[in-house]
């Protein structure tokens, strides 16, 4: 039985399947309408989440399987003080698979050593979240037909933001990525990232304060909130979340087919003036986020393929 925990749960060619996967389920939705006929997801989503899981909910039932859960601690036993290996070897007779999110980090890898059932961390704190990266992965892959070579910026929230880390560790296995990191000294990326995945894996990169100074190398732009559930205080956090905001002047700086891409949701770091430019691709980032969750159930449950 395997479980997701981290994008580098997967190797690269493993990767690759699931991508090839989650593009066929796109071309071809029908095909896979009734593959989860008789199996049921839980959503354990101890931290507020509309994207990831109604994402999960839509590609569980897109399979034709059945969804269970719930959408907060509140409504759980977790009120009552149930630990989250009770909770999963519970869920474990109820369901066949479940995907979990937990505003504490490691969360989801303790679930799944007391799970009998395959356990996807849909987001730990601001440590992983490995099905955006694959969300983010997809959706580089067409749009840019490549991860080879390719100039990634990743702009605003680097310090908390658990998909820019994920993503990081997940595009450091292919080759001639170089990133450019986008961020106010406060909220760079921690040093583990720095110099664990970046320098230890020789990855190119820089380290800018402005947008303006780097939009125009970038062949993709990961924009980012800053998360007010990360600050400990509110007033760093209202110093912070106006540091960056997109707009279509800074638009005009960039490449022709430089695509902005943002895990959602946004506050003010994306005006919406920029909705309507062909290179902003969030709002499919998120529906590529459906096909690759299909694509990761059907994996995980080792669900056989139709032909």
């Amino acid at each position: 039985m395997k479980h997701l925990m981290s994008p580098l749960d997967l190797t690269v060619s493993e990767l690759d399947e699931l991508m090839d996967l989650a593009d066929d389920i796109e071309r071809n939705p029908k095909k896979y309408a009734h593959t989860c006929d008789d199996k049921r997801l839980a959503t354990l989503f101890y931290e507020p989440s509309t994207r990831t899981r109604l994402s999960f909910e839509a590609a569980m039932m897109n399979l034709g399987g059945k969804v269970l859960g719930f959408s907060s601690a509140d409504s759980s036993s977790a009120a009552k003080g149930e630990s989250v290996s009770d909770t999963i070897r519970v869920v474990s007779c109820y369901a066949d698979i479940a995907a979990m999110r937990h505003p504490k980090e490691g969360a989801p890898l303790v679930a799944s050593m007391a799970s009998s059932i395959p356990v996807i961390n849909a987001g730990d704190g601001g440590h992983q979240h490995p099905t955006q990266t694959l969300t983010d992965l997809l959706t580089i892959r067409h749009l840019k037909g490549k991860f080879d070579g390719l100039t990634i910026g990743l702009c605003g929230d680097l310090k908390f933001g658990r998909t820019v880390h994920s993503l990081i560790e997940a595009l450091v296995r292919y080759p001639g990525i170089r990133f450019v990191l986008i961020s106010p000294e406060e909220l760079r990326v921690p040093s583990y990232i720095r110099q664990d995945v970046l320098v230890r894996n020789q990855i190119p990169f820089t380290e800018v304060e402005r947008l303006e100074d780097a939009i125009s190398q970038l062949d993709v732009l990961y924009m980012t909130r800053v998360q007010r559930e990360r600050f400990f205080n509110e007033e760093d956090y209202v110093r912070m979340k106006d540091f960056y905001i997109l707009d279509k002047a800074k638009m005009e700086m960039a490449k022709k087919d430089m695509y902005v891409l943002h895990p959602l949701p946004r506050v003010n770091e994306i005006s919406v003036e920029v909705d309507q430019d062909p290179r902003a691709m969030y709002f499919k980032q998120a529906q590529y986020g459906v096909y690759v969750r299909m694509a990761l159930i059907l994996k995980l449950l080792e669900v056989e393929l139709p032909c």
